[in-house]
């Protein structure tokens, strides 16, 4: 197989998946966008964003990757029914993952803030934010993740093209949407105001 056919190839099964997420980031903008009465409800959330966005990109990318690896060498069987132990033991590490790594920025998030004399919600908010949006994106995300993974395998697609603009676009898409669920909730059991 030469080069042309290689990038013709390549370009052929990637380019889908970026348009997608383009489309996805960009819907992402327009919920963050319309989130401005949340973000001056709880101050410090902003700096939070960016981390909550970037954990669930870089634990369910891994997870995509793990699941990809796992089909090529054949370890993994592409379906989800069977109880298959290492699928299984991959995304409950995934969902500890991403709620735990959430956890913890919020309450850096906090310190830092606290430390700099910047304006910031409590601590029980900004660590209620990050526990429903963790748990809420990351169980949208490992059903996404799993399915398309699976899916675009027995289709003969490479999962680990799909994976990166796969887990980019829903992380953007599920991680703003379930982040204005979370304050949201975290505003109506009035865990913001108060020090």
């Amino acid at each position: 197989m030469g080069v042309r056919e290689v990038l013709v190839d390549a370009y052929r099964e990637a380019l889908p998946a970026l348009g997608a997420s383009l489309v996805g980031g960009l819907l992402a903008g327009v919920v963050l966008g319309g989130m401005r009465a949340e973000l001056r409800a709880l101050p410090g959330l902003l700096v939070l964003v960016p981390a909550l966005l970037a954990t669930r990109g870089n634990v369910y990318s891994s997870l995509g990757a793990r699941i990809a690896t796992g089909l090529h060498q054949g370890l993994v069987e592409p379906r989800v029914r069977g109880g298959d132990e290492r699928l299984r033991g991959a995304v409950v590490a995934a969902l500890a993952n991403g709620v735990l790594a959430s956890l913890f920025a919020s309450v850096v998030a906090f310190a830092a803030l606290s430390v700099l004399g910047e304006p910031v919600a409590p601590l029980r908010a900004l660590v209620g934010v990050a526990l429903v949006a963790g748990l809420l994106s990351g169980t949208a995300l490992t059903v996404v993740v799993v399915t398309v993974v699976f899916a675009g395998y027995r289709r003969g697609r490479n999962p680990d093209t799909l994976v990166g603009p796969l887990v980019t676009t829903t992380g953007d898409v599920f991680g703003t949407l379930f982040l204005l669920v979370a304050v949201r909730t975290v505003l109506a059991l009035g865990l913001g105001g108060g020090g």
